[in-house]
């Protein structure tokens, strides 16, 4: 007890120091009934585990949050994914939301741009502006950040084997906006073990992958200090048919793999890890989402303290996003999907998120429209303001079930991470495709009960209703691909052709030798060079990667 006592008024200061920077949201927090809510609440007796397992807010090993104060100070950020046809239409739905309170970007690109060809390139037919924005060159960047201060606003852009070179391109025009890389707040997912594992975007062979990642780190480490340099993502892992068990085993498995080559590659890991941040699924099972978040934190912070003997608090703590899960979301009776939406948000809210993407009730069927997205925004708000959920730490923390769950999902993910430890660690794992099998092998006993009736999913394979509504679906007006094409063609035309060639070269040299590409890439693509160009230059030093 008197441990306890001891770490709790160390807490309380901590708290008191943090309000001082940066005050309360509100004077005082109550329920409904007008009852008093404390910042905090803990059990009245202790056990000698208390302490090192499950601890205060913003204290190692961080079970119960990573900010002292939590949501009591700074609500999560709430970062609506978007990205569609031409960058002119995705502006403005991006001003759209940010009129509508979201306060972060999220970037969606369409599948040439995630694989590094651009829109003309016979491999993109059929393909652009498709499942997100078609982005070809710094033109298209400038477009897409039209009226949209880089200073003011973080953006996260899901892309990983280009991922390089659409950062290079967000820096170019924060740059333009006379805002330095230093400036710059925001994330790229920038994580490629996931997608040999479960996505399929890459483009280089693991090796040369790793490579461009730690040219990242190196380069933000120096430029770009605010940017979260890499998401390591469970959250498709999660939507390929993982179990929970298996999205944190294997995203904290990855996780280590990164540390180990920025390690190898001469970089201090209190350097970069700080800037570390993950990407996790926010799933049907309440319980056990709300679970999986904290033993995610407490794994993470116990990796980085024990293994890898860290310096920097900031490197143990396990900032994340999420995204509620869309492989739950379903085409039939799709209403039923904002009431899937809301309990998926609210477990992530309640389980500590640092950032949060709520699905619309309509993408089982197609692109959100502009209502239906409104709507999964606002049930991020009414979350937030309404349900009392933000205004206490961990408010789920101390229950029975929670705790033992916590415990439960930490030691099934740790048989997990021992495997593929043995099998030499992530980048082995994916090689030897065990991590593939694994989650097959999961998705395909989910998908036999589901056949069976086993595990019911209301309005699929229960309480059917004989006529489905039709809803109104968004399409995209495909005769945007021939004006981005005409409009690539110009910038072709129109550019220093000999200062194209000569940062090519110089991006081919650097490949080839150790140069960070960071620096040849950001000058390429200022240049007006495009995705497809600085890839297929990458693609002739690295070669392309076969599954």
């Amino acid at each position: 007890m008197e441990q306890y006592r001891e770490a709790y008024k160390a807490w309380q200061e901590k708290v008191k120091q943090q309000a001082a920077k940066q005050p309360e949201r509100k004077d005082v927090f109550q329920t409904g009934s007008r009852l008093e809510v404390e910042p905090l609440y803990t059990p009245t007796e202790f056990d000698s585990a208390y302490i090192n397992k499950v601890g205060f807010p913003g204290e190692y090993p961080y079970t119960r949050g990573i900010r002292h104060s939590m949501y009591r100070g700074r609500l999560w950020t709430m970062r609506q994914y978007a990205g569609f046809g031409s960058a002119a239409e995705t502006n403005e739905r991006f001003r759209y939301l940010l009129e509508q309170g979201q306060t972060g970007l999220s970037v969606a690109f369409d599948l040439p741009t995630q694989i590094g060809y651009d829109s003309d390139d016979m491999m993109a037919a059929g393909e652009v502006g498709k499942v997100g924005v078609a982005i070809d060159s710094l033109e298209d960047m400038e477009i897409l950040f039209d009226q949209i201060s880089l200073k003011d606003v973080s953006t996260s852009m899901t892309i990983n084997a280009p991922a390089a070179v659409l950062l290079a391109m967000y820096i170019a025009v924060a740059e333009k906006q006379g805002v330095s890389a230093a400036e710059v707040k925001g994330t790229i997912q920038n994580d490629i073990l996931k997608e040999y594992i479960a996505r399929g975007t890459y483009i280089f062979p693991p090796k040369p992958s790793m490579r461009l990642i730690t040219d990242i780190f190196a380069y933000c480490s120096q430029e770009a200090p605010q940017f979260n340099t890499i998401s390591i993502s469970g959250y498709h892992i999660r939507e390929a048919g993982s179990t929970a068990v298996q999205e944190l085993a294997f995203t904290l498995s990855n996780a280590a793999a990164y540390v180990d080559a920025a390690a190898a590659a001469g970089m201090d890991i209190d350097a970069f890890a700080p800037r570390i941040a993950f990407f996790f699924n926010g799933h049907n099972d309440f319980f056990e989402e709300i679970a999986k978040f904290r033993a995610a934190r407490r794994m993470w912070a116990r990796i980085m303290r024990e293994h890898y003997e860290v310096k920097n608090p900031k490197s143990e703590q396990l900032r994340f996003h999420t995204q509620v899960a869309g492989s739950t979301l379903t085409a039939q009776q799709p209403e039923n999907n904002v009431i899937r939406v809301t309990l998926q948000a609210l477990a992530a809210v309640l389980g500590g998120t640092q950032s949060l993407h709520t699905n619309a009730k309509d993408e089982a069927l197609s692109l959100p429209t502009e209502s239906s997205a409104r709507i999964a925004l606002r049930t991020q708000q009414i979350i937030a303001h309404e349900s009392g959920a933000a205004d206490t730490i961990d408010p789920l923390g101390g229950s029975y079930f929670i705790e033992e769950l916590t415990d439960r999902l930490e030691s099934e993910a740790a048989k997990y991470m021992n495997r593929i430890q043995d099998l030499g660690g992530a980048v082995q794992a994916v090689e030897a495709q065990y991590m593939q099998q694994e989650i097959h092998r999961a998705a395909y006993e989910t998908q036999k009960r589901q056949e069976s009736g086993e595990e019911v999913v209301v309005g699929v394979n229960a309480y059917r209703t004989e006529e489905e509504a039709d809803p109104d679906v968004m399409k995209v007006d495909e005769a945007f691909v021939s004006s981005q094409i005409n409009r690539l063609e110009q910038i072709r035309e129109e550019r220093n052709h000999e200062e194209v060639k000569r940062h090519l070269q110089r991006i081919k040299d650097g490949a080839a030798g150790q140069e960070n590409l960071m620096y040849p890439i950001i000058d390429a693509v200022k240049a007006y060079a495009t995705v497809g160009e600085i890839c297929h230059t990458l693609r002739s030093v690295f070669g392309e990667y076969s599954a």
